[in-house]
């Protein structure tokens, strides 16, 4: 724990250092013609309140990865998302978003000359690094969008496992997606289709010192977001669990993070009470338990997929070039030289905003119809990267299924565990260890 500290020390003070000249938040994609000028004065100092922010975060990750390893208490857990839930989320308005912060990373490695704000910063990189060392205790209560859908678990079902397995690559396909559009300067959709942001705008906070005023969410996306919350009363958690693109990171993290959390803190007793109290799925039971097919059955398959992902990879990549120009539409460029040409070539009649604001620039037609062709090479290629990952991710995954690990005891997965505690209390190790009364039966779900 000491290194641990000193470890987080150093990743704060590099944060500092590197980005004192950052905005306090990222500055807006405008939907027109408009060219930002150039600032002739170095841009102000970051704010008190954003160092305040990444304390808050820094403190929360802390106390959670406590509260889930070494108190081992999900009351405290609890009582933290409620917390994390007041101020990242209705407090701050859901923003900075370490899920959105993708994008912002996305777009600074992109363009050289867009500079990633200090909190997005701190908020991208510290889940992270605590993922690496605790396992994901930032879904556990720090994440707003997570507590705001594990508080209203009520009476969770069961997902059986091969629709886990399918829809829990949706995370990784919507990762790609959001890469791709935020590098390219299109569109951040995390954000413009995040379903809880809507809720935590609806009350418009305004804290000391900021200069954004809250905005509230879209109709469409109240909707959404209501749809998700029904669904978590009987699907725990169904955004988190399958479209959450920072999910599909700390799973991969998770895998390798050095402490994680434990059903029983001292030698299983194969109760299997542990079992139904998990309403994610993420228990892993003994292999002894479980069906044997035989070893030479799973190394040709496994051999088999090896030699084909190299076609998938490439089938996946060809389609995913083919989408691109489709794609493109998204960049603002590709729809106003989509609109000119109509214009131009009489299929649509009189002009809108974005065709007028073009003419406004006194900008040849054929330069915009130059950028916007790069823009679409640009797309072309950024699809068979993408589809190129759609298949890797694809092709992990049948292997991964394909490879046996030897359990003896149940065990939570290190990918999909969320740390939220739940399995403590059924343990009877654990209860005997707080002086408990042992439980009989099944656990309730």
């Amino acid at each position: 724990m000491k290194r641990f500290a000193i470890i987080v020390g150093l990743v704060a003070a590099a944060l500092v250092s590197t980005a004192q000249a950052a905005e306090r938040f990222a500055l807006p994609q405008f939907k027109t013609s408009y060219v930002r000028p150039l600032t002739e004065v170095p841009p102000a100092r970051p704010g008190v309140y954003e160092f305040v922010d990444i304390g808050a975060l820094l403190v929360a990750l802390a106390a959670a990865s406590y509260l889930a390893i070494k108190m081992r208490s999900r009351r405290g857990l609890w009582w933290l998302a409620l917390g994390s839930l007041l101020y990242f989320g209705f407090w701050r308005g859901g923003c900075v978003c370490s899920i959105g912060a993708i994008q912002n990373v996305a777009l600074a490695v992109a363009d050289s000359t867009y500079v990633v704000p200090l909190a997005v910063l701190a908020f991208f990189i510290l889940p992270l690094v605590f993922t690496l060392f605790f396992g994901r205790t930032f879904c556990a209560a720090v994440c707003p969008l997570g507590a705001i859908q594990d508080l209203v678990i009520a009476r969770p079902v069961k997902v059986p496992a091969y629709l886990e397995h399918a829809l829990g690559l949706l995370g990784y396909v919507y990762l790609g997606a959001a890469v791709l559009f935020a590098a390219t300067g299109s569109a951040f959709i995390i954000c413009e289709y995040d379903p809880f942001v809507s809720f935590f705008r609806l009350v418009p906070f305004q804290r000391p010192g900021d200069t954004m005023q809250a905005i509230n969410g879209s109709t469409n996306m109240l909707l959404v977001g209501a749809g998700f919350l029904a669904a978590g009363l009987f699907i725990a958690r169904p955004y988190c669990r399958w479209l959450c693109p920072l999910g599909a990171v700390l799973r991969l993290l998770g895998l390798a993070s050095k402490w994680r959390v434990t059903i029983t803190p001292d030698e299983c007793v194969q109760c299997r009470l542990c079992e139904d109290s998990c309403p994610f799925g993420a228990i892993r039971r003994p292999t002894r338990d479980e069906p044997h097919a035989p070893r030479l059955l799973d190394r040709r398959r496994l051999a088999t997929l090896i030699v084909v992902v190299p076609i998938v990879l490439a089938g996946s990549g060809v389609l995913g070039g083919w989408l691109g120009p489709t794609m493109a539409r998204m960049h603002y460029t590709v729809r106003v030289a989509d609109r000119v040409r109509m214009e131009e070539t009489g299929r649509v009649a009189g002009t809108d905003d974005m065709s007028e604001a073009f003419y406004a620039t006194k900008q040849p037609r054929e330069t915009l119809y130059a950028d916007a062709r790069d823009v679409e090479h640009t797309f072309v290629i950024g699809g068979w990267l993408l589809g190129a990952w759609v298949g890797l991710v694809i092709a992990l995954k049948l292997i991964q299924l394909s490879v046996r690990r030897t359990r003896n005891d149940w065990e939570p997965d290190r990918g999909t565990c969320v740390s939220c505690g739940r399995c403590f209390e059924f343990c009877p190790v654990e209860r005997d260890r707080l002086k408990k009364k042992p439980l009989s039966g099944k656990a309730p779900a």
